[in-house]
């Protein structure tokens, strides 16, 4: 039975999501990145400095994706304009993952923030994520490559959802 709720998370519980982070992005990315460019990225953007930078000064809301009161997964959005906003992480757990339960995330986030427009970047080689966001709404917008450093760049779609 699932038991899907979008928790808001609290400054304190930031270590939960580099956690997270960490054993998602490495279920997930081993055959669309190189190992190099995960571990890159994780240290970037899921050290303890970093999120609450990402929270602090960049207001960036993170919700808990939560099955049955477990955290299995994490969304983290932050508003452009009164009815625009960008999706900036949405994970879940790929050994908790069900039928439904991003989708599920999905459209209670749409009840939380109210957006009439919707934004967010994912790897052109990340297929199953173009197809969860297609099957949700989202068309792909352009193409857009991001140099992050170290000699790493992302190869991204960004797509939109529109209300």
């Amino acid at each position: 039975m699932m038991e899907i709720k979008l928790i808001q998370v609290a400054v304190g519980d930031l270590d939960t999501i580099a956690k997270l982070a960490k054993k998602i992005w490495n279920q997930y990315y081993t055959g669309i990145i190189s190992q190099e460019q995960i571990d890159y990225m994780l240290t970037n953007m899921y050290s303890l400095d970093s999120l609450h930078s990402q929270v602090n000064e960049k207001h960036h809301q993170f919700y808990f994706i939560s099955n049955q009161n477990e955290a299995i997964g994490f969304i983290s959005v932050h508003q452009e304009t009164d009815s625009s906003w960008f999706i900036n992480k949405f994970y879940i757990d790929q050994n908790k993952a069900q039928k439904g339960i991003g989708t599920k995330a999905f459209q209670q986030l749409l009840e939380l923030i109210q957006a009439q427009k919707i934004s967010l970047t994912v790897n052109r080689q990340n297929f199953k994520s173009i197809n969860f966001y297609f099957k949700n709404g989202f068309k792909i917008d352009h193409v857009a490559d991001f140099d992050i450093g170290n000699g790493f760049v992302m190869n991204d779609f960004v797509m939109v959802w529109h209300s």
